[in-house]
């Protein structure tokens, strides 16, 4: 007999979409008032909590954290994996107007000391050892090297607990920056991206509106909620009233029978993810993995189009992609009404009171169809960079964000991305800096110069490739050697290059011999390449 997938969501009980909520803590209440008995979160482990047990744990958390004396305003970094716990320790911050800086699990040493600098931070929550990596040895070998070192406190299977009578009152000014994400840009360092309640709820209501989903719905979280996204999902989910599983570790061997068994309605996450539910299905072909699935939806990475036909046919669902950054959670996004065609070549109509400007290089506005810069100017638009140096170039003079992006607002209103202007590589929907890896790679003594660019890549969006220029007198860099060096400078696995390439020069323009990485691409772009090659 097949199995039977379990019934969660609240389809015998309507709830009121919810709008309009100054605070996240403010959403939070007000799901637990109109759904208290509904399931919200649920695990592989059968574990299951409803709005109001949410509710009612993230406060005796928050009164637990406030007698470790975490308050209002305190700087608070931490380093969680997607779990229900983790969920429940960023409402418990939120509930006492905490500034967070969620850092997703994958960085390492380079990157989370620079998190816990610039911020200051001031208390430093991690997993303990998680995944064979010990983060809380981490945090205090970063902590003895700084003058102000943050309390290095573990939050996974256990968390404070405390008297909800003794907190102080919840914060009502969603107005105030409580939220701190950081970003590789251009340049080498991370850049902190500002955040308010305000910009974050403004983001989760745009998914909401697009996406459509109904207390019917099982949702679900595979990606790291330490990502801007998990705000963008858990606002959606407190707004709309539906239920999402949360994956810790995202495989599909292991996620999509919970995702059958559960029930589930919508997966997603980005290219990489669909590409890898696709794969499972052509295992069963006749039988879908997911029989209740109905929607695929993510971004952060381009979309082949021709997924949206495969994903039809192959998984029955639709597939719905978006467009969104660190700086602004949530751009456009593709809506299961939407046409076959507006599916297929579009990221989907811009969220609602998000102002859209397509511009020319010489500064005047583009005409429909036409392809330009992508600029944004709303409330999903993050508050300036923690570094306001880096204010002034993100802005134009009428207050717009400049997105490097390259796209076009077709006359249908949709937006259409076909390019970029940084020199960012997206892979698997994170932003990778060329200008990082390259200026580590520069210290090992067989390279005399790089250059990193992106490559496209059916599984990742896009791949990292290292073109290496050979040193005079040294043996050639090695993939080996070259992961062995950015591993010992504390870069995070993702960023390390999967493909290299080794050169006698690297091609430069005539007049001030800059490395033409235009070049490059041409020349790596269809070229086979992998162990052996």
């Amino acid at each position: 007999m097949a199995e039977q997938p379990r019934t969660v969501g609240g389809a015998s009980r309507p709830h009121p979409r919810i709008t309009g909520a100054a605070t996240l803590w403010d959403l939070v209440e007000r799901r637990a008032a109109a759904s208290p008995d509904v399931p919200m979160l649920l695990d592989p482990d059968d574990r299951v909590f409803t709005f109001r047990q949410i509710r009612d744990w993230a406060e005796r958390v928050a009164a637990g954290y406030h007698a470790l004396g975490i308050g209002a305003g305190t700087r608070v970094t931490w380093q969680l994996p997607t779990r229900i716990e983790s969920v429940v320790v960023s409402l418990a911050l939120a509930r006492l107007g905490a500034v967070q800086n969620p850092v997703i699990p994958f960085y390492r040493e380079k990157e989370v000391g620079f998190c816990l600098r610039q911020t200051r931070a001031e208390v430093f929550l991690t997993p303990g050892t998680w995944r064979g990596f010990d983060f809380g040895a981490m945090g205090a070998a970063l902590a003895a090297e700084m003058a102000e070192p943050p309390r290095v406190m573990a939050a996974y299977d256990t968390l404070p607990d405390g008297a909800p009578a003794a907190l102080p009152p919840a914060p009502v000014d969603g107005g105030d920056v409580r939220w701190l994400y950081y970003t590789s840009g251009t340049t080498s360092d991370p850049k902190g991206v500002r955040h308010t309640d305000g910009t974050l709820l403004a983001g989760g209501e745009a998914l909401a509106a697009a996406l459509a989903m109904t207390p019917s719905d099982v949702g679900s979280m595979a990606f790291p909620y330490a990502h801007i996204a998990g705000p963008n999902y858990l606002n959606t989910v407190l707004m709309t009233g539906f239920p999402a599983v949360v994956v810790e570790f995202f495989d599909p061997a292991t996620a999509i029978p919970v995702y059958r068994r559960l029930g589930v309605t919508m997966v997603g996450g980005s290219t990489a993810f669909y590409l890898a539910f696709l794969a499972e299905q052509r295992k069963q072909p006749g039988e879908r993995i997911i029989p209740s699935l109905r929607i695929v939806s993510g971004g952060g990475a381009p979309k082949p189009p021709e997924l949206f036909r495969e994903v039809r046919e192959e998984l029955g669902a639709v597939l719905c992609h978006g467009y969104g950054m660190t700086e602004v959670p949530q751009i456009c996004q593709g809506a299961p009404t939407d046409t076959e065609d507006q599916l297929t070549h579009s990221e989907g109509a811009p969220a609602p009171g998000l102002d859209v400007r397509i511009v020319r290089a010489d500064g005047s506005l583009a005409a429909p169809g036409e392809e330009g810069e992508v600029r944004l100017r709303g409330p999903i638009v993050f508050r300036g960079y923690t570094d306001p140096a880096l204010n002034a170039e993100a802005f134009d003079a009428d207050g717009f964000y400049r997105t490097g992006d390259l796209g076009m607002l077709r006359p249908d209103g949709h937006l259409a991305l076909t390019g970029r202007l940084k020199d960012i590589i997206i892979r698997k929907g994170e932003n990778i800096s060329a200008r990082e890896i390259e200026d580590l790679l520069f210290t090992h003594p067989a390279v005399a110069d790089v250059a990193v660019i992106g490559l496209p890549d059916p599984e990742r969006g896009e791949r990292v490739c290292a073109v290496v220029e050979r040193a005079a007198g040294e043996a050639d860099l090695e993939l080996d050697g070259m992961v062995a060096h950015l591993r010992a400078a504390g870069l995070m696995l993702q960023k390390i290059p999967e493909q290299l390439e080794v050169v006698d020069a690297l091609p430069r323009n005539d007049t001030l011999r800059k490395v033409l990485k235009y070049r490059l691409r041409e020349t790596y772009a269809g070229a086979a390449w992998g162990p052996g090659v």
